[in-house]
């Protein structure tokens, strides 16, 4: 059995159909409709193979109709009325429609109007019901949303913080406030975050006072991927428990071994798990040492073991101090690679200007630091988290040391006059896609032969 086919007609085309002809046959297939002009060749009797042109069918300009233009040979019957050869009516969504004079016999077909994409957009985000997106603990809306492992209910992050706080004071488990079981993770889940965000655009009824927002992001605890232990001293480095002796063994925490600095881990005490070198710590949310990184808000156990005189044992992973170290004690002494968007030839410019004027990449990176302390660099593309709160005595990471610094070098790109500029960097263009350009990072010429450290000036940046 052939399937049916259209062919366009000095119209517009596009992948997405805007009609169909679903057969109530269902043998058949839906005849989709993709040109606003479309000649429909297809079979008309379920019992022959035979093709025919029988219709055409027109998009009209109103919404949700077209005009329907009798291409056989013969009469066709569009809502039961007679339509001659060559002759035409208006149809609408749910119009029937029969290839022949008569109903007995003939495919059946029903004209079908798709909605616009941005119709099925609308009806995906109005498809969420809000009670199904509630906090069981303060049974409003989630705030800053946080899910439970393996049980996976959700919670704002400021309640779930709180009872966690209460239940390891009292119990030796954090059981789910909604069922109950053991909790042996908790992080938080940004896919759920943009819901909540989009339930509250929809409907701002759902918004809580500020005052209570402040509330609960005071109370709120989880930054990242939370391991809380339990009688089974079960340890988990992702979703899936770790269960063999020598896995939790390797992922010791030393003070659930040994009262170091007067603490010793209780046996259901929460844990973090170091992105760097994957060794526990214990999650102590009072403490004054930072246990995150304020860049990306990964867990980093280097200022906390060092603070503990803490060194690297075998089984039982440490970093170093160098890991995890406020920016005003770090120094750096090339350019970074992720600078630029990662395109050397700049990164080769930027270091011929700072050597032309007596410079090293330390003294630059520390003169717009200053600058930045003191809010006067505009933040909109700086890529780390919290830039309203990092100083110079924030604690970050390596990787995000190094985008604080390309992003500096940046500006200090920017705004060099062009007469500072090396003269086979002023004999460029600027490419019409600034530092947004993708073609830079695959084509060697490009990257070379235009300037891509500018403002785009075409596609979605600003």
């Amino acid at each position: 059995m052939t399937a049916e086919t259209g062919q366009s007609s000095n119209s517009n085309s596009s992948d997405d159909a805007w009609a169909k002809l679903v057969p109530l046959d269902t043998r058949f297939s839906d005849v989709e409709i993709k040109c606003d002009d479309m000649v429909i060749c297809s079979e008309i009797k379920p019992s022959s193979s035979e093709r025919h042109e029988w219709c055409r069918i027109t998009k009209n300009l109103g919404p949700g109709s077209a005009t329907i233009h009798n291409k056989s040979s013969d009469a066709i019957l569009v809502d039961d009325a007679i339509i001659p050869k060559d002759g035409a009516v208006d149809i609408i969504s749910g119009s029937e429609i029969v290839p022949g004079p008569g109903g007995q016999g003939y495919l059946q077909y029903r004209f079908t109007v798709m909605p616009a994409p941005e119709s099925r957009t609308q009806l995906l985000k109005i498809s969420v019901d809000p009670d199904n997106a509630k906090c069981s603990i303060c049974l409003n809306v989630w705030h800053d949303v946080v899910t439970a492992a393996p049980c996976l209910h959700n919670f704002c992050n400021g309640c779930f913080s709180e009872w966690m706080r209460r239940s390891e004071a009292k119990h030796q488990h954090v059981l789910c406030p909604q069922c109950r079981t053991t909790v042996q993770f908790v992080g938080r889940n940004h896919f759920l975050q943009n819901i909540q965000e989009d339930i509250l655009k929809a409907d701002t009824t759902l918004r809580r006072p500020a005052e209570d927002i402040a509330v609960l992001d005071s109370s709120a605890s989880v930054q990242s991927n939370l391991i809380i232990g339990s009688k089974r001293k079960r340890r988990l480095s992702t979703f899936s428990p770790i269960t063999e002796e020598r896995d939790s063994v390797r992922f010791q925490c030393p003070q659930c071994v040994a009262n170091i600095g007067g603490y010793r881990c209780e046996r259901h005490g929460a844990h973090l798990q170091c992105h760097q070198c994957r060794g526990m710590m214990p999650f102590r949310a009072n403490l004054q040492v930072p246990l995150h990184c304020m860049g990306c808000d990964r867990p980093f156990c280097g200022a906390y073991w060092s603070s503990e005189n803490v060194t690297q044992g075998l089984s039982t992973p440490v970093c170093s101090r160098e890991t995890f170290r406020p920016i005003s004690e770090r120094t750096v002494t090339r350019i970074p690679s992720t600078t630029h968007e990662m395109n050397r030839h700049e990164q080769d410019i930027t270091q011929r200007c700072i050597v032309q004027m007596g410079k090293t990449v330390q003294d630059v990176a520390a003169e717009w630091f200053t600058l930045f302390n003191n809010r006067e660099i505009d933040c909109t593309r700086m890529p780390l988290n919290h830039a309203e709160t990092i100083t110079a005595s924030t604690h970050v990471c390596n990787d995000c040391y190094d985008k604080l610094v390309g992003f500096l070098l940046y500006w200090f790109r920017l705004t060099l006059p062009r007469n500072h500029l090396p003269e086979d960097a002023t004999a460029r263009e600027d490419c019409w896609y600034g530092y947004a350009c993708r073609t830079q990072h695959h084509n060697e010429e490009h990257a070379r032969k235009r300037n891509h450290v500018c403002r785009p000036t075409r596609g979605n940046q600003h």
